[in-house]
């Protein structure tokens, strides 16, 4: 069977009423006065526990994570979040989107094999958003998790983007 659906109107959300209010500014700022249903939906399904959301590209996934990220950052100064993605090039597009927020509170930096040596130990002390992938964290992250105690003993959230990808190989090594 196929069937192909055309196009419909957007069904559009309430920014959650409770939503710290520098983020809600900074939102505001960027655009973003309302949500789309389904962004809203998962915001408020990521306070009961572990969310996967499934939409097609460019449908506004991003702020299905960080809005609940940063929400949580901007509560506790001493929370830490760590995002995990395939490709390095995911990480620097996530990075460049949280830094457009501009917000204090939110300190994001790429951790991977082309992170300079000398900003390593920067990055683990000041950093509260650690953008990353499978292979550095299994390299860089776990076996010095000594260096990377205090990241991981205020960890709050934990963002796998593009969880499909990890299948097969890949996949098994991931888990």
């Amino acid at each position: 069977h196929q069937q192909r659906e055309g196009p419909r109107a957007a069904r559009m959300a309430a920014m959650p009423h409770d939503l710290n209010p520098v983020l809600r500014a900074a939102l505001a700022a960027q655009g973003m006065e309302e949500l789309y249903a389904h962004q809203a939906e998962a915001i408020d399904l990521a306070w009961h526990g572990a969310t996967i959301t499934t939409t097609g590209t460019a449908s506004g996934k991003s702020l299905c994570y960080l809005v609940p990220t940063a929400e949580v950052l901007l509560g506790d100064p001493r929370a830490r979040a760590l995002y995990l993605a395939p490709t390095k090039a995911l990480a620097q597009d996530q990075a460049r989107r949280i830094h457009q927020l501009g917000l204090r509170g939110l300190r994001p930096a790429i951790y991977d094999g082309d992170t300079p040596q000398d900003q390593r130990t920067r990055i683990r002390r000041e950093a509260n958003i650690i953008l990353t992938n499978p292979d550095m964290l299994h390299v860089g992250v776990l076996p010095n998790h000594a260096a990377w105690s205090e990241m991981l003993a205020n960890l709050a959230v934990v963002v796998i983007d593009e969880a499909h990808v990890y299948r097969g190989v890949f996949g098994s090594h991931v888990g």
